[in-house]
């Protein structure tokens, strides 16, 4: 039961918090070309890269679900590693839910206006993107690395 909880973990972390580090990381530089490029087609790139931020946001609240389930299967709930690591997760959610969509529907209602977007804008959006990725990198390495220890599993 244990290894079939971890598995679940490891692909829903995989399927759902991969898609958004993604599209969130390629927002930025998408929202800048948009001038250079037809129009049209770059808004609906980057508005489709808001999306599948938005829909997989909602889709990652999955992992730490089901991580908590494994952490009770495995009965480290108190380690650590664990604790930094929901930590952590829930630093990543916040941001992505302050700083980084918000910023994303800002630049994107700047673009529908057809109004130019400051190359400031997408700097600071891409350093709240680079945060929240390395928070889910860290997060990873723990959940990888487990210092500490003991289960084995």
């Amino acid at each position: 039961m244990t290894k079939i909880l971890l598995t679940l973990h490891v692909l829903a972390a995989i399927v759902a918090v991969g898609p958004v580090t993604v599209a969130a990381s390629m927002f930025p530089p998408a929202a800048r070309r948009v001038p250079a490029a037809d129009g049209a087609v770059a808004v609906g790139t980057v508005r489709l890269l808001h999306r599948i931020c938005r829909v997989y946001a909602g889709i990652g609240v999955s992992v730490p679900v089901l991580g908590v389930a494994t952490a009770l299967a495995m009965g480290v709930l108190g380690s650590g590693w664990l604790i930094t690591s929901i930590a952590l997760t829930a630093a990543a959610a916040g941001i992505l839910v302050a700083f980084v969509l918000p910023r994303q529907e800002e630049l994107l209602d700047q673009l529908d206006a057809q109004r130019p977007v400051e190359h400031s804008a997408t700097a600071q959006l891409a350093m709240f993107t680079g945060i929240f990725n390395l928070l889910w990198a860290t997060v990873t390495v723990l959940m990888i690395v487990r210092p500490g220890s003991t289960t084995g599993a």
